[in-house]
């Protein structure tokens, strides 16, 4: 929970840069991404002596080189369809991409920073800056399971953006934002 928060925090600012489903589209492809460095846990059970939690998929070039690699194939995968899903925003194939691996970079961002505010209580702090710096960042401010900050934050998050959702949206377009 307390990453998707983040993700969603972090991709805030769509409301103010694109229109309508774009703006959703971005927001669920930055919180769905706030979860790929956890990819190490699954990662750990077929390569349980190469790999570690918080080790090299909690970097920033790990999420870097997987933002442009997923938003690479999604952009060769759809970018013939995508403005008939998205609506009102076009996009070409570059500015299609660079939407991508924003949203991916986003998202994945947000779980580094998620991790350096919580990680030590339970696992080992990350090192993000690795194989630039080879330091540990953690900060330590809440407790990583804490089931009242996580449901709290999650919540305040899905509040603001409903109402960003309301505030920003032109009335006629407000039935628009989902698909039907």
């Amino acid at each position: 929970m307390g990453h998707v928060a983040f993700g969603l925090f972090f991709a805030t600012v769509a409301w103010f840069v694109w229109d309508d489903r774009a703006s959703v589209a971005f927001i669920g492809l930055a919180a769905v991404a706030s979860l790929l460095p956890d990819v190490d846990l699954w990662l750990s059970k077929l390569f349980p002596a190469e790999v570690h939690h918080h080790g090299v998929t909690h970097t920033v070039l790990f999420v870097t080189v997987m933002s442009l690699a997923a938003a690479a194939l999604l952009t060769a995968l759809f970018s013939d369809r995508i403005d008939d899903w998205i609506g009102s925003e076009r996009f070409d194939r570059s500015s299609l991409f660079v939407f991508l691996s924003g949203g991916f970079l986003v998202g994945g961002l947000s779980h580094l920073v998620a991790d350096m505010l919580s990680a030590p209580d339970i696992s080992t702090p990350i090192e993000p800056f690795w194989p630039f710096f080879d330091k540990l960042w953690s900060v330590d401010l809440v407790w990583y399971n804490a089931m009242w900050i996580n449901f709290g934050f999650l919540s305040a998050m899905i509040v603001v953006h409903l109402a960003l959702a309301y505030l920003t949206t032109p009335p006629d377009h407000r039935y628009r934002l989902l698909p039907v």
